[in-house]
């Protein structure tokens, strides 16, 4: 028997798959090559695919508009489609059919688009522009999507089975760094994780580091690095983008008086930036210095290693930016 233990992120999430698809039979799975033996490009629906077959599990062309659109039409009838992305890059051809569609269906006349889709985001892979991308930015931007960023096995899985449930079009960005070097044991079968709730991974008192996605495991090796030195960071995990759990951090900000927040993707116009100033809106008072961002670089995603590794934060850019903060 297997040790629990080495469970993965990926495994976490085609266990929320297939225990939804068990629960619930108006949910299926869309995307391109998701069938077995194949199972995605990634194998996340592979075991899905073997326990429910092709009527639920089903492959569709190399066209992301035309089958987020055949999933609007599904949610709208009552289904609760999970359409994979191969990679998060390829969302933008679909773009019409989630921010001109399905956000603003709701709005319109009160139709109810519960559909997720899983994008695999995130580079360190050296697998260059068109498949190392988070996009998250501009879906947190559109009024009616609701954006979710997991870091965990726990999160993947329980925000994975919330999102089902949601009456709302859901983008559920998967770290793909993570998928097979992050290990541990599954959650309870039927977990779920609120969206729009975030989580206090450690406690400080002397600066709040914000962030999500792979970056919340940079950061936990940054604060172990901090605290050598006789700084306390408290790290918080966003978990979803969108509803941002605006309390959560002011909370923290008002204890720690500083504030950094971390993302991979670029920094130019990111998340981050939104973050920064509902900090600034909403704890000047209580800030001892000014909000700090780390980002990616304002270029596409590199193949080359180095410069990759240049690209991207890491846990000494961390460490870094949160020292200067604490002696501002």
């Amino acid at each position: 028997m297997s040790d629990p233990g080495s469970r993965t992120y990926l495994d976490a999430i085609s266990a929320g798959l297939v225990d939804a698809m068990d629960d619930d039979d108006r949910v299926l799975i869309l995307g391109e090559d998701v069938e077995a033996p194949f199972g995605g490009a990634f194998k996340v629906t592979r075991d899905a695919s073997h326990r429910f077959g092709p009527e639920r599990v089903r492959n569709m062309p190399m066209t992301e508009l035309g089958f987020i659109g055949a999933a609007n039409g599904m949610a709208l009838m009552g289904l609760r489609p999970v359409i994979e992305l191969q990679f998060a890059d390829f969302i933008s051809t679909g773009f019409d059919s989630i921010v001109q569609f399905a956000a603003t269906a709701h709005y319109r006349w009160g139709g109810a688009v519960p559909w997720v889709i899983r994008a695999p985001a995130d580079g360190n892979l050296r697998s260059g522009p068109f498949h190392s991308q988070n996009p998250e930015a501009w879906f947190v931007h559109t009024p009616g999507l609701k954006v979710v960023a997991p870091s965990t096995l726990h999160d993947a899985y329980g925000l994975l089975r919330a999102a089902i449930d949601d009456d709302n079009p859901v983008i559920f960005f998967e770290s793909k760094p993570l998928y097979r070097s992050l290990k541990g044991t599954l959650p309870p079968t039927g977990t779920r994780v609120p969206l729009g709730r975030a989580e206090v991974v450690r406690p400080g008192r002397h600066v709040t580091i914000v962030t999500y996605g792979a970056m919340r495991h940079e950061a936990a090796v940054a604060a172990e690095a901090l605290a050598d030195e006789g700084l306390d960071a408290e790290i918080i995990d966003l978990r979803t983008l969108k509803p941002l759990d605006v309390e959560t951090i002011a909370t923290s900000v008002a204890r720690t008086s500083r504030a950094l927040v971390v993302h991979a993707a670029n920094r130019l116009g990111g998340v981050g930036a939104e973050i920064a100033a509902t900090i600034a809106d909403e704890c000047f008072s209580d800030l001892d210095a000014p909000v700090r961002r780390l980002g990616g670089l304002d270029v596409p995603v590199p193949f080359s290693p180095p410069l990759e590794d240049a690209y991207r934060p890491a846990a000494a850019d961390i460490v870094a930016a949160a020292r200067d903060l604490c002696a501002w």
